[in-house]
């Protein structure tokens, strides 16, 4: 069975929103046969991403960049996983209260890096989740556990 890593770093109220919608649209009944694990950012570990076929990654936007939490799952595992992960998908999500655009620049970066695919333009969320930013969270949820079964 294919299985979606989401991994996040969700300290804030509206961080936690959006990965509850994330969540709920990965999940969602039509979807089947597709796994979905969660991980915080700082409880990731290299067999967590080895054994997923595709992520679903979430940060605030801190000072222009992703959080220190993804960051240093990001680091963790790099190398151990830089030629086992090339080629599988990648979806991301990133809520700022300003701006969110060095954030997803920064993932990006890292996951071009990994060999990783992105499936969507990154959802980034500004302000408070209205009704619009979470129906697109659940919807980039759905179409990235969606995306595995094909």
């Amino acid at each position: 069975m294919p299985r979606l890593l989401v991994v996040h770093h969700t300290p804030s109220p509206p961080t936690h929103t959006l990965l509850q919608a994330v969540r709920s649209g990965a999940e969602d009944d039509a979807i089947e046969g597709v796994e979905v694990v969660l991980r915080p950012a700082l409880a990731l570990t290299v067999p967590d991403v080895l054994d997923a076929d595709g992520y679903l990654l979430g940060t605030p936007a801190n000072f222009g960049y992703m959080s220190g939490a993804l960051k240093h799952a990001f680091d963790t595992i790099y190398y151990p996983c830089l030629d086992a992960t090339g080629g599988r998908p990648y979806a991301l999500w990133v809520h700022g209260n300003d701006d969110t655009a060095g954030a997803v620049r920064s993932v990006e970066t890292i996951a071009t890096g990994l060999g990783w695919v992105r499936t969507r333009p990154a959802l980034e969320v500004v302000g408070a989740p209205d009704r619009e930013a979470l129906d697109a969270a659940w919807e980039l949820g759905a179409a990235t556990a969606a995306s595995l079964t094909l």
